[in-house]
């Protein structure tokens, strides 16, 4: 019998991998594909360059072929999840508040103790997005995509910004247990809302670069399961024609 092809999630936290980890898994055929996690915001690490991204994503997928004795073929596709946090939004809208113990993040602005740091931390992952939206393959020769959540994961899937860890996780839960026998039910929350930004991949990126659209509540990660979702859609229709 021929050996599963993998399919590699890099999400920024467990928070994440709770509200999807499950879902992804139910979404891809398990006699095909074995979905693997993996945690961590490789935009937000400063000891990464932008001029070496593209070798670190590499350097993660490679890693953890290695440890697991895969290689490049056993690999269907990397699948990339990224928070934007508001990332290209014009420097004019990171707000200095002495207050603010961390980054507080509004639809129009952030608000934040350190704004030159801030700025610095955007302009770093400005130019780390841009080589990742563009990034068709890693380590050589694995298909790869990135998809974006705006202005971060709890934004898109949940409405809520600025949430603690303990919100973050609370929510994570509820999430997977509201989707994770209505795959139908999240393939169409994730495509079809208002925050849905499908159609055209390269577009999608262009979209959310502009204006305030990285803090604003959108998403193209339903462009990631257009194909199952058409799959599932005809396979619904046949078997309603064999009733």
């Amino acid at each position: 019998m021929a050996r599963k092809k993998i399919v590699l999630v890099l999400v920024e936290g467990p928070s994440d991998d709770t509200a999807l980890g499950v879902i992804l898994s139910r979404l891809f055929d398990k006699n095909k594909v074995h979905i693997e996690i993996m945690h961590g915001d490789i935009t937000a690490n400063y000891s990464i360059e932008p001029n070496d991204i593209v070798s670190a994503l590499g350097d993660i997928v490679r890693e953890y072929a290695n440890a697991m004795h895969f290689s490049q073929i056993h690999f269907q596709q990397v699948i990339h999840i990224v928070d934007m946090d508001g990332a290209y939004i014009p420097e004019a809208f990171v707000i200095e508040n002495p207050s603010a113990v961390k980054p507080v993040y509004t639809l129009t602005e952030i608000q934040t103790a350190r704004p030159d740091q801030l700025i610095l931390r955007n302009k770093h992952k400005q130019e780390k997005l841009n080589r990742i939206s563009n990034l068709k393959k890693v380590w050589v020769s694995v298909p790869n995509q990135a998809y974006y959540m705006s202005s971060n994961l709890d934004h898109v899937l949940y409405g809520k910004i600025n949430s603690t860890d303990e919100e973050k996780e609370n929510n994570a839960y509820a999430f997977a247990r509201k989707y994770r026998d209505d795959v139908d039910g999240f393939l169409d929350f994730i495509s079809d809302s208002d925050f849905s930004k499908t159609g055209d991949y390269k577009e999608s990126w262009e979209f959310i670069k502009k204006e305030h659209h990285s803090l604003e509540r959108y998403s193209n990660l339903g462009i990631c399961f257009a194909d199952i979702r058409k799959e599932r859609i005809e396979q619904q229709t046949i078997n309603k024609t064999d009733i």
